[in-house]
């Protein structure tokens, strides 16, 4: 029988995945996959500064927690390319409201920042 998660406890593993949602590179692959399908180098172009190791590593954790899926096209050359499943879907409408609440109050949070700098 599974348990209720209880990510406050120490050693609940659902505190594992807060961990993994909430690291800045699954934020952005769930980000850019919300606007549709897309192959490696798509995401490696629209995603600056992650490496590819990290792409792939972060692509095969969201497919293992059934967030995303690897579409593979039995075309020559071969062609792999990955999109959202529901459950990646309702997790990126979550995502994609904090990407738009970061967007809309960067400005304050540079103004605060600036001010706490000024008073130290």
């Amino acid at each position: 029988m599974i348990g209720v998660a209880n990510p406050y406890n120490l050693n609940c593993p659902s505190r594992d995945m807060l961990e993994f949602i909430g690291g800045k590179w699954t934020i952005l692959i769930l980000c850019r996959l919300h606007s549709g399908p897309a192959r490696t180098g798509e995401l490696m172009r629209d995603i600056g500064g992650i490496s590819p190791k990290m792409l792939t590593q972060t692509l095969r954790e969201l497919e293992r927690n059934g967030f995303v899926e690897r579409i593979s096209h039995p075309e020559v050359p071969p062609r792999v390319e990955y999109r959202m499943t529901g459950l990646g879907v309702s997790l990126s409408d979550v995502v994609r409201a904090m990407e738009q609440w970061v967007v809309t109050n960067y400005p304050a949070i540079l103004e605060q920042r600036a001010r706490a700098s000024r008073a130290a």
